[in-house]
C-alpha cells in the first residue's frame, strides 16, 4: 500500500485550518499529513498545539515555496511513496487524493495534477490570460502538454520527491512542471473543482498576479535554459 503524505502550508489560516485536517482525516484514511506553520501572527500555531495536529513552525514567514520544501524534505526522509500538496484555506478537496495516488501507483505517472481545465472550470479573471501562457510556454519549453498549469493540487511520486528535497531551487510553480517534463518526468492531470476559499484573504491580488506571472513566464522563457539538470 501506498505511503502517501498530505503537504499543508498553513500562514494566518486560524479560521479553515482545523476543517481542512479534518476533510482529510475523514475523507482520505490513511493519509498522513504535516501542517507546515509558517511563522503565522494569527492562531494557526496555537489551533496546531491544541489539537495536537502533526505539525513543523517556522519562527518567521518564509513563503509557500520554503513551506512546500520543508514538508517535501519530511516527506524523502521518511520514505513516502507520494506527497500531495493541499492548500489550508479549504479550496481543495480531499475526494481527489486517491484517485490522483492511481495514477501514480497504477499508470506510472511522476506528478499528478488536479485539473481544473479538465473540469471545465478554470477561472475567468486576469489569472486566464496568464495560465494561457503559461500553458503555451510549457508545451514550447518541454513538448509537454499541461491544462492546469496554475492548480496547486499537485501529487509528487517518489522520484520527484527526491529530486525536489534535493533542490531548494525547485519551487512549486509551474516553471518546475517544466523542468520535471525535461527531466523524463511524466505529468498526468485528473478533473478537479476546487472549492472557493472561506476565510481569510488569497495574496493574490492583481498586484500580486502580475508579479507572479511575470516571473514564472521568465522562469520558462530564459531560467529553465540555464539550468543543467540530469534525468530523473
Amino acid at each position: 500500500m501506498m505511503r502517501i503524505l498530505a503537504i499543508v502550508p498553513a500562514y494566518n489560516e486560524e479560521g479553515s485550518l482545523e476543517k481542512t485536517v479534518r476533510s482529510l482525516e475523514h475523507g482520505c484514511p490513511g493519509v498522513d499529513y504535516l501542517v507546515v506553520n509558517d511563522g503565522s501572527t494569527d492562531a494557526t500555531g496555537a489551533i496546531c498545539d491544541e489539537l495536537g495536529l502533526n505539525h513543523i513552525d517556522h519562527d518567521k514567514n518564509l513563503g509557500l515555496s520554503a513551506a512546500f520544501h520543508t514538508g517535501i524534505a519530511y516527506a524523502a526522509l521518511r520514505d513516502y511513496d507520494a506527497a500531495i500538496q493541499f492548500d489550508a484555506d479549504g479550496q481543495h478537496r480531499p475526494e481527489y487524493v486517491l484517485q490522483m495516488a492511481y495514477e501514480l501507483d497504477e499508470k506510472g505517472a511522476d506528478i499528478v495534477i488536479g485539473s481544473r481545465a479538465l473540469a471545465g472550470c478554470m477561472p475567468s479573471d486576469l489569472r486566464s490570460v496568464g495560465s494561457a501562457l503559461i500553458r503555451g510556454l510549457i508545451r514550447a519549453t518541454s513538448g509537454t502538454a499541461v491544462g492546469d498549469p496554475t492548480s496547486g493540487l499537485r501529487m509528487y511520486g517518489r522520484r520527484v520527491i527526491e529530486a525536489l528535497a534535493a533542490d531548494p531551487t525547485l519551487q512549486p510553480e509551474p516553471d518546475m512542471l517544466a523542468i520535471m517534463a525535461r527531466r523524463g518526468a511524466r505529468i498526468v492531470e485528473v478533473p478537479a473543482i476546487m472549492h472557493d476559499r472561506e476565510t481569510g484573504k488569497s495574496y493574490l491580488s492583481p498586484a500580486n498576479v502580475v508579479r507572479y506571472m511575470t516571473r514564472v513566464v521568465g522562469s520558462l522563457a530564459v531560467g529553465q535554459f540555464l539550468r543543467h539538470d540530469q534525468p530523473l
